[in-house]
């Protein structure tokens, strides 16, 4: 019983930071005309808040393994709420900006510490799968719903109720935190990394920076171009940097673990398109066809109730120990619904669309709770914590990239403020997420062999040895 309320209270925080991360999309065309903002400061709106959680992650863990799991959660929980308010006061698209930032301060306290929370509560492996599955069951579903819930407040409100929404839960959940998780710290807690977290923020921000600003910019800009290359400076940085530091942010040994490795590639890929097509909606249906928030937030329920179906399908058949058939199902039905909207009009049809919203839904939801049961598999108890942060930093970054590239794809067409040329725009865009699902579906089938488990068994037990190599 009592592991049963921790697990909730897992799925009740780390939910609440879903649906943050799309709820937004239905409000932004209002946060648009009420703060007048341009179309980067929305796409930063959005990538302001991922792009920080992904930075954080691995970096909170470790403070949560250092100074108590339950300490952290509850530190992270008040930040996200406290934040989530002052999202609400923002008088300016600036300082919304700045407050989703300092929010996902706290939600990066969140996702990594819940896991951790889960691994040493379930210490049986098919418990802990299951309870597992069912935790990335419970991310998938609520960013999902968000357009849905963002919709139905914008509609009778207004876009700030988006943030206010947060609040009670907040609270509801730092009470429920305190009464029934127990507090938990690593037997011998990672020291920190100041270099490879420099590292990972120089990466990140100069990526989806450069990429939300191209445009804007020119992309033949010194100054944009200056970004990409230090961004490959940065990954030379990683591969030097972190293989050499004893207790490093990123460990590459990990990556020798095919399932490890295309875990995050997979996980990194379909956020993107999750990201992106959400974003891409939003647009069209609220700016392209003229629909009212909640009729935009309404129309995308089929894509929220197939992923809720889907995702409890996909944990159960994780708890199977099955993660081949969701990934690759998953990953066929998210490039397939992205394809279908390539050749989208001002006129689809709404059934034709809110078909399309249903398959989409189903593969996110199939693809979800294997992505980190995948991730972790093979790999030692005690570095199960730090590779489900891992994943957790791909899901989120991938989100950012998302948002940044399918936005900067359309930017022209909605500076010009014609629906005609935001269709022959999103053409393309719609392309590369359905390329996204591909990527998915290839890795699925290849990180989940015979081949990559034994070699996934064979790197745990380096690790578990002290990581000798072999």
């Amino acid at each position: 019983m009592r592991r049963g309320l921790v697990l909730a209270v897992c799925c009740l925080s780390v939910g609440v930071t879903g649906v943050d991360i799309t709820i937004v999309n239905v409000a932004l065309p209002s946060i648009a005309a009420d703060l007048h903002a341009s179309m980067s400061s929305l796409q930063w709106s959005v990538d302001a808040y991922t792009l920080v959680i992904a930075c954080l992650l691995v970096f909170s863990g470790s403070l949560a393994d250092r100074f108590g799991r339950k300490r952290i959660f509850q530190l992270g929980l008040t930040l996200f709420t406290l934040s989530s308010l002052l999202c609400g006061l923002a008088p300016g698209v600036g300082w919304l900006i700045g407050f989703r930032a300092l929010q996902a301060v706290g939600g990066s306290m969140l996702n990594p510490v819940a896991m951790s929370i889960i691994v040493s509560v379930f210490t049986e492996p098919r418990e802990r799968a299951r309870a597992v599955g069912v935790w990335g069951s419970a991310i998938g579903i609520t960013v999902a719903a968000g357009p849905v819930l963002g919709g139905v407040l914008v509609n009778a409100v207004d876009w700030r109720s988006v943030f206010w929404v947060n609040v009670p839960i907040g609270i509801a959940a730092v009470a429920l935190t305190r009464a029934f998780v127990p507090e938990s710290k690593a037997e011998r807690p990672r020291a920190y990394d100041p270099p490879g977290q420099l590292l990972v923020i120089v990466l990140f921000a100069s990526v989806i920076f450069a990429t939300i600003e191209g445009p804007r910019r020119s992309w033949e800009s010194p100054v944009i171009i200056g970004l990409y290359v230090l961004a490959a400076l940065a990954v030379a940085g990683i591969l030097a940097v972190e293989s050499r530091r004893p207790q490093p942010l990123i460990d590459l040994r990990f990556f020798r673990s095919p399932p490890f490795a295309g875990a995050n590639v997979i996980s990194l890929a379909i956020s993107a398109s999750l990201g992106g097509f959400l974003f891409l909606n939003t647009l069209y249906l609220q700016d392209v066809r003229h629909c009212s928030p909640l009729r935009a937030g309404l129309m995308i329920i089929p894509l929220a109730v197939g992923q809720a179906v889907a995702a409890h399908l996909s944990g159960r058949l994780v708890a199977a120990r099955r993660t081949r058939l969701p990934l690759v199902l998953g990953g066929a039905l998210l490039a397939a619904g992205a394809f279908l909207l390539v050749p989208l009009t001002v006129h689809t049809p709404t059934a034709y669309l809110l078909t399309v919203y249903a398959a989409f839904g189903l593969g996110a939801g199939l693809v979800a709770p294997p992505i980190t049961t995948t991730a972790v598999s093979g790999l030692p108890r005690a570095q199960a914590g730090v590779a489900g942060a891992l994943a957790s930093t791909a899901r989120q970054f991938g989100i950012a990239v998302g948002v940044a590239v399918t936005g900067s794809i359309v930017t022209g067409s909605i500076v010009t403020g014609s629906g005609e040329k935001f269709i022959s725009a999103s053409h393309a865009a719609w392309a590369v997420l359905g390329g996204c699902g591909l990527l998915a579906l290839l890795l699925g089938v290849v990180s989940t062999g015979s081949w990559a488990r034994a070699a996934a068994d064979r790197n745990g037990e380096r690790l578990a040895a002290g990581g000798a190599d072999s």
